[in-house]
């Protein structure tokens, strides 16, 4: 039967995995819930669940059944892993370990890696490249053969252009590139577990929020002090005669925090605000006794001395203490009777303000001439002096943050599993796009495609379980999107763990939600999600660059040997030239712009008052890597070409090649300072490699070795000049408008998993 003592229970202490369902648990004040239990006794009980369902204020916990409600309403439930935050009871469990709701978020948010992203994709087009490479080297022994080369001459041309031409740099650039940019993020405050991430930072196109601990600061704040015609916000009280003293009174009702810690937070958030925003603290008082807040009372009172009276200040429900008033207190310091009128105003006051999302409570007092015998008995006539309302108020970036991606195009959706009125008034504080809350039971009993359509376009979901959660996850992936969730508690585990990109808050956050994420932000500032969907979009650019770099340059060598052997016979440029050529224009410069730092701006929402990089558009990486390919394929092609034709109308065989050689790497050079101009590490590397082909082509051992011969003033100008000309010319086709889809078009990059985009064939 009911125990009215938790001392005289027979209590035994054990390690919480050895319970076991119908085992009987004790809890008490501070404590954490070992398991999922259904009450069988509660004394003023209370819960915080936040890390559960993401309700910021504490749950009154009863015995009577609940059944059918939603997670956040089962007041007869206590579950693994939220804490009892005052009172306490007995409890019968249920489920533990991997049954309870923690143990199933837990294990929803296991599972496989995901695919190697963007270097699986670089490994496939490698193996792409490799048959255009071989017919290349076909190409060139047969040419040579029909004019007239031997046929082991015509075979070795055929594969040294066919070796030097394979990009099998491909997949270490990815890897280094995305390397770089994690090092960059672990600097910033953003850890990467894994570095395939990186490039999916570039796709994302939705990003969904938690509420609670992620959006909001999972604390309670007074945000607002009103009577029944006037509302101040919470910085606003010093200025307002009525206003302080409407705090005052709260601030006098609260627990003494000086005789031990303040339990509640509605308690712990009005004495803050006291503190802070009444000048004179609470004034002159002396606290003689207390009435603590009880969930099955609806309020609290303290007794207390001022300079001129015995008084009783009293907080709690409205419900409870507007019908206990008899008396209203005015702005000018008029005492009026409390009447049916004016009880219909203070509940429009309240309904208003809770409409907002706010947690209302009525503040009162009452003079006394004595001391009463029962002061709970003594809560009546009272003085309605005004309310006070509270809410777990945005973080103060978070604004910034959604307008930001937003004005980036991509959408920001917030998951809860909070009350739909305070979803709403996040959702409006934070300047998210009016739209329907979608609520659980929404969501409830749909099938796929109808919840996917229910989902389109909604920016808003309360009341979410965890397994909900999920599915709107999985929704937004079935209908294309690529995702990123974020969030801090163990309710968002599976969530963050199914989404393309899984982000957690360490500083308050749950372990679970940690191992079941790709980024952990080491720091509670979601803005720092901006730096790395900067970042990941930033790394795309520099891949493509790179892989521009590699395959566009040898399908460039590859062509300039098509065509010097059908004119000449025998190849342009020998095998140990083409060896010098990748050196020095292939793994080198593909390397620096792989680990360079992102380029200041390109006109896109970014961070540049800050100092952290800037964001590109997002890449659609088939259509950008097919046009410059293309194009750095052409200008190497025609600047080689032209600078060996002028060289072979000037000159002997060796001299052309040569020529042909340095306008070769020239050209590359040329079009890799271009894109890597803003970057030390890529000018450096240009600049080796110019030097180092200087030095072997005029060094007379060395540029014999090579199959050189230096050259005079107008060799070199013939050579750089036919460069600069093909690079310019890569410039200017270049900067011609792309056709639609080529770029800034992310349709074809969408993914079912993170890190695998879809290739253009």
């Amino acid at each position: 039967g009911p125990v009215e003592d938790p001392e005289r229970l027979d209590i035994r202490d054990i390690p919480a995995q050895m319970l076991r369902p119908g085992d009987v648990v004790l809890l008490r004040q501070g404590e954490v819930v070992p398991a999922d239990a259904r009450l069988l006794e509660a004394h003023n009980l209370e819960a915080d669940e936040s890390s559960l369902t993401g309700e910021s204020v504490t749950v009154d916990k009863q015995v009577a059944s609940t059944p059918g409600a939603p997670l956040g309403d089962r007041c007869s439930m206590l579950y693994e892993g939220t804490i009892v935050s005052a009172g306490w009871g007995r409890a019968v469990v249920v489920a533990a370990g991997p049954a309870s709701q923690a143990g199933r978020a837990l294990a929803a948010a296991s599972g496989p890696p995901t695919g190697a992203g963007v270097q699986a994709r670089l490994q496939e087009l490698t193996s792409k490249a490799l048959p255009v490479t071989l017919a290349g080297g076909a190409g060139v022994t047969a040419l040579a053969k029909l004019r007239g080369q031997a046929f082991r001459d015509s075979v070795a041309a055929g594969v040294s252009v066919a070796v030097a031409a394979v990009p099998e740099g491909l997949p270490l650039v990815a890897t280094v590139a995305q390397l770089a940019a994690a090092r960059r993020l672990s600097a910033q405050g953003v850890l990467v577990r894994s570095s395939r991430t990186v490039e999916a930072l570039g796709r994302i196109d939705v990003v969904c929020f938690d509420k609670t601990g992620t959006l909001t600061e999972n604390r309670l704040r007074l945000t607002h002090v009103a009577d029944l015609t006037d509302t101040w916000a919470a910085e606003e009280v010093p200025d307002s005669e009525m206003a302080s003293r409407i705090l005052r009174v709260a601030a006098r009702a609260c627990p003494d925090p000086d005789e031990g810690p303040v339990v509640h937070a509605t308690d712990r958030a009005v004495l803050e605000a006291g503190q802070t925003r009444l000048t004179d603290d609470l004034g002159e008082w002396d606290p003689v006794e207390e009435v603590a807040f009880d969930s099955s009372r609806g309020y609290a009172a303290t007794l207390g001395h001022t300079a001129h009276h015995l008084r009783l200040a009293v907080k709690g429900a409205p419900e409870i203490l507007i019908p206990r008033c008899s008396r209203v207190l005015l702005p000018d310091g008029r005492l009026v009777p409390m009447d049916a009128e004016g009880q219909r105003s203070g509940h429009e006051r309240v309904h208003a303000l809770a409409a907002e999302g706010l947690r209302v409570l009525a503040v009162a007092r009452r003079d006394l001439g004595e001391e009463p015998d029962d002061l709970e008995g003594a809560v009546r006539q009272l003085t309605l002096i005004g309310f006070v309302a509270l809410a777990d108020t945005p973080r103060p970036e978070a604004a910034e943050v959604v307008s930001r991606l937003a004005g980036s195009d991509i959408g920001v959706v917030m998951i809860t599993g909070d009350h739909p009125v305070t979803a709403a008034a996040i959702a409006k504080s934070l300047g998210l796009p009016p739209s329907e809350v979608v609520t659980g039971a929404d969501l409830a009993g749909l099938g796929d495609t109808e919840r996917t359509e229910r989902v389109r376009g909604a920016a808003v979901f309360a009341r979410i379980t965890p397994e909900q959660k999920v599915q709107v996850i999985q929704a937004l992936q079935h209908d294309g999107r690529v995702v990123a969730m974020m969030g801090d508690g163990a309710n968002d585990a599976a969530a963050i763990r199914l989404a393309d990109v899984g982000i957690a808050l360490a500083a308050h956050g749950s372990a679970v939600a940690r191992n079941a994420s790709d980024l952990v932000l080491t720091r509670p500032d979601t803005s720092l999600l901006l730096d790395a969907i900067g970042e990941g979009r930033a790394m795309w650019h520099r891949v493509a660059n790179a892989v521009a770099v590699l395959v566009g340059g040898n399908a460039g060598e590859v062509a300039f040997t098509l065509a010097g052997t059908a004119v000449s016979g025998r190849a342009p440029v020998g095998t140990r030239q083409f060896l010098l050529v990748n050196l020095l224009t292939d793994m080198f410069p593909a390397m620096a712009i792989a680990l360079a730092d992102p380029a200041p701006s390109r006109g896109e929402a970014g961070r540049g008052d800050t100092g952290s990089p800037e964001w590109y558009p997002r890449l659609n990486l088939s259509g950008t890597l097919n046009r410059a390919i293309a194009v750095r394929g052409s200008a190497t092609t025609a600047g080689a070409t032209a600078a060996w034709a002028a060289g072979r109308l000037t000159g002997g065989t060796r001299r052309a090649s040569t020529i042909g050689l340095v306008a070769l790497v020239g050209t590359q050079l040329g079009q890799t300072l271009v894109v890597g101009s803003h970057s030390p590490l890529v000018l450096g590397t240009v600049a080796g490699s110019a030097v180092a082909l200087a030095a072997v082509v005029q060094t007379p051992g060395l540029s014999q070795f090579f199959g050189c011969t230096p050259l005079g003033p107008l060799g070199w100008a013939t050579a750089i000049s036919s460069a600069a000309v093909a690079t310019a010319g890569s410039v200017a086709i270049g900067n011609m408008p792309a056709k639609p889809g080529d770029e800034g078009d992310e349709g074809d990059e969408r993914a079912s998993s993170a890190g695998e985009p879809t290739w253009k064939e």
